[in-house]
Protein backbone atom coordinates (compact mmCIF):
# COMPACT_ATOMS: atom_id res chain seq x y z
CA UNK A 1 0.00 0.00 0.00
CA UNK A 2 1.33 3.45 -0.94
CA UNK A 3 0.48 6.93 0.36
CA UNK A 4 -0.69 10.00 -1.50
CA UNK A 5 0.19 13.09 0.57
CA UNK A 6 -1.13 16.60 -0.09
CA UNK A 7 -0.45 19.82 1.80
CA UNK A 8 -2.02 22.84 0.10
CA UNK A 9 -0.59 22.78 -3.47
CA UNK A 10 2.22 20.35 -2.70
CA UNK A 11 1.56 16.67 -3.36
CA UNK A 12 3.43 13.41 -3.78
CA UNK A 13 2.99 9.66 -3.92
CA UNK A 14 5.31 7.76 -1.59
CA UNK A 15 5.89 4.11 -0.81
CA UNK A 16 6.52 4.27 2.95
CA UNK A 17 5.93 6.34 6.06
CA UNK A 18 9.62 7.33 6.05
CA UNK A 19 9.32 8.76 2.52
CA UNK A 20 6.17 10.64 3.58
CA UNK A 21 8.01 12.16 6.55
CA UNK A 22 10.97 13.12 4.31
CA UNK A 23 8.56 14.88 1.92
CA UNK A 24 6.77 16.69 4.75
CA UNK A 25 10.10 17.83 6.23
CA UNK A 26 10.85 19.71 2.98
CA UNK A 27 7.67 21.78 3.26
CA UNK A 28 7.53 25.13 5.00
CA UNK A 29 4.98 25.20 7.79
CA UNK A 30 5.22 21.49 8.64
CA UNK A 31 7.23 20.45 11.65
CA UNK A 32 7.63 16.69 11.49
CA UNK A 33 7.37 15.26 15.00
CA UNK A 34 6.75 11.94 16.73
CA UNK A 35 2.95 12.50 16.79
CA UNK A 36 2.85 12.83 12.99
CA UNK A 37 5.04 9.74 12.63
CA UNK A 38 2.77 7.71 14.93
CA UNK A 39 -0.42 8.88 13.20
CA UNK A 40 0.92 7.90 9.77
CA UNK A 41 2.21 4.52 11.01
CA UNK A 42 -1.13 3.77 12.67
CA UNK A 43 -3.00 4.85 9.53
CA UNK A 44 -0.83 2.68 7.26
CA UNK A 45 -1.14 -0.39 9.47
CA UNK A 46 -4.90 0.01 10.00
CA UNK A 47 -7.68 -1.25 7.76
CA UNK A 48 -9.33 2.16 7.21
CA UNK A 49 -9.30 3.28 3.58
CA UNK A 50 -10.78 6.74 4.01
CA UNK A 51 -8.51 9.82 3.77
CA UNK A 52 -6.65 10.81 6.93
CA UNK A 53 -6.35 14.47 7.91
CA UNK A 54 -3.28 15.10 10.05
CA UNK A 55 -3.04 18.37 11.97
CA UNK A 56 0.28 20.19 11.59
CA UNK A 57 -0.67 23.50 13.23
CA UNK A 58 -3.69 25.15 14.77
CA UNK A 59 -5.28 25.80 11.38
CA UNK A 60 -3.62 23.52 8.85
CA UNK A 61 -3.68 19.85 7.98
CA UNK A 62 -2.22 17.58 5.39
CA UNK A 63 -4.15 14.75 3.78
CA UNK A 64 -2.93 11.17 3.50
CA UNK A 65 -4.72 8.65 1.26
CA UNK A 66 -3.86 4.96 0.98
CA UNK A 67 -3.61 3.74 -2.58
CA UNK A 68 -2.45 0.78 -4.62
CA UNK A 69 -1.34 3.14 -7.39
CA UNK A 70 2.36 2.89 -8.21
CA UNK A 71 2.68 6.38 -9.73
CA UNK A 72 1.07 9.78 -9.35
CA UNK A 73 -0.36 9.47 -12.88
CA UNK A 74 -1.96 6.14 -12.02
CA UNK A 75 -3.37 7.59 -8.79
CA UNK A 76 -4.96 10.51 -10.63
CA UNK A 77 -6.25 8.26 -13.42
CA UNK A 78 -7.88 5.93 -10.89
CA UNK A 79 -9.70 8.89 -9.40
CA UNK A 80 -10.98 9.90 -12.81
CA UNK A 81 -12.03 6.35 -13.70
CA UNK A 82 -14.43 6.08 -10.76
CA UNK A 83 -17.31 7.07 -13.08
CA UNK A 84 -18.04 3.65 -14.54
CA UNK A 85 -20.15 3.47 -17.72
CA UNK A 86 -23.06 1.73 -15.98
CA UNK A 87 -23.08 4.47 -13.33
CA UNK A 88 -23.18 7.14 -16.04
CA UNK A 89 -26.15 5.41 -17.69
CA UNK A 90 -28.00 5.23 -14.38
CA UNK A 91 -27.27 8.91 -13.63
CA UNK A 92 -28.60 9.84 -17.07
CA UNK A 93 -31.76 7.90 -16.27
CA UNK A 94 -32.05 9.87 -13.04
CA UNK A 95 -32.80 12.98 -15.04
CA UNK A 96 -36.30 11.49 -15.24
CA UNK A 97 -36.49 10.26 -11.64
CA UNK A 98 -39.97 11.69 -11.14
CA UNK A 99 -41.32 10.11 -14.34
CA UNK A 100 -44.16 7.71 -13.41
CA UNK A 101 -43.11 4.07 -13.64
CA UNK A 102 -45.18 2.13 -11.10
CA UNK A 103 -43.84 -1.15 -9.81
CA UNK A 104 -41.20 -2.71 -7.62
CA UNK A 105 -37.75 -1.19 -7.18
CA UNK A 106 -34.66 -2.53 -5.49
CA UNK A 107 -32.97 0.37 -3.72
CA UNK A 108 -29.48 0.50 -2.25
CA UNK A 109 -28.41 3.46 -0.15
CA UNK A 110 -25.15 3.99 1.72
CA UNK A 111 -25.66 6.54 4.48
CA UNK A 112 -23.55 8.01 7.27
CA UNK A 113 -24.93 6.42 10.42
CA UNK A 114 -24.11 7.94 13.79
CA UNK A 115 -22.89 5.31 16.24
CA UNK A 116 -21.98 5.92 19.87
CA UNK A 117 -18.91 4.31 21.41
CA UNK A 118 -20.17 3.25 24.87
CA UNK A 119 -16.68 3.38 26.39
CA UNK A 120 -15.82 6.94 25.34
CA UNK A 121 -19.36 8.31 24.91
CA UNK A 122 -18.19 9.82 21.59
CA UNK A 123 -20.10 9.54 18.35
CA UNK A 124 -18.71 8.67 14.94
CA UNK A 125 -20.12 8.42 11.43
CA UNK A 126 -20.00 4.97 9.82
CA UNK A 127 -20.87 4.26 6.18
CA UNK A 128 -23.85 1.92 6.41
CA UNK A 129 -25.37 0.15 3.41
CA UNK A 130 -29.12 -0.49 3.34
CA UNK A 131 -30.84 -2.54 0.62
CA UNK A 132 -34.58 -3.11 0.25
CA UNK A 133 -37.39 -3.70 -2.23
CA UNK A 134 -39.97 -0.93 -2.47
CA UNK A 135 -43.28 -0.65 -4.32
CA UNK A 136 -43.43 2.89 -5.70
CA UNK A 137 -44.82 5.01 -8.51
CA UNK A 138 -41.42 6.46 -9.50
CA UNK A 139 -37.74 6.52 -8.58
CA UNK A 140 -38.37 9.68 -6.56
CA UNK A 141 -41.10 7.99 -4.52
CA UNK A 142 -38.85 4.95 -4.01
CA UNK A 143 -36.08 7.20 -2.69
CA UNK A 144 -38.50 9.14 -0.47
CA UNK A 145 -39.92 5.91 1.01
CA UNK A 146 -36.45 4.55 1.80
CA UNK A 147 -35.46 7.79 3.57
CA UNK A 148 -38.76 7.95 5.47
CA UNK A 149 -38.23 4.37 6.64
CA UNK A 150 -34.65 5.01 7.80
CA UNK A 151 -35.53 8.29 9.50
CA UNK A 152 -38.44 6.62 11.30
CA UNK A 153 -36.41 3.78 12.78
CA UNK A 154 -35.76 4.00 16.53
CA UNK A 155 -32.32 2.38 16.22
CA UNK A 156 -30.96 5.04 13.83
CA UNK A 157 -29.73 8.29 15.37
CA UNK A 158 -31.45 11.40 13.99
CA UNK A 159 -28.02 12.96 13.30
CA UNK A 160 -27.32 10.34 10.62
CA UNK A 161 -26.75 11.78 7.13
CA UNK A 162 -28.36 10.56 3.90
CA UNK A 163 -27.16 10.99 0.30
CA UNK A 164 -29.16 12.81 -2.34
CA UNK A 165 -31.06 10.96 -5.03
CA UNK A 166 -28.39 11.85 -7.63
CA UNK A 167 -25.53 10.71 -5.38
CA UNK A 168 -23.33 7.72 -6.13
CA UNK A 169 -24.49 6.41 -2.74
CA UNK A 170 -28.03 5.80 -3.99
CA UNK A 171 -28.67 3.09 -6.58
CA UNK A 172 -31.86 1.52 -7.82
CA UNK A 173 -33.11 -1.15 -10.19
CA UNK A 174 -36.59 -1.31 -11.62
CA UNK A 175 -37.85 -4.86 -11.04
CA UNK A 176 -41.18 -4.52 -12.87
CA UNK A 177 -44.79 -4.56 -11.80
Amino acid sequence: MNLYIRYFDEETLVYSVEEALDFLATLGGVEVNENIRLELEKFMSGSAMYPKHVKVSQRSFFIAIKTTAATMEEFKAKGASQNKPEKAAQKEALANYSKPQPGWYEAKIVFKRVLMNPETQKSKYVDTPFVCKVKAESVQECYDKVLAHLRGRQDIDSRSQYPGIKSDNFEFSYLGE
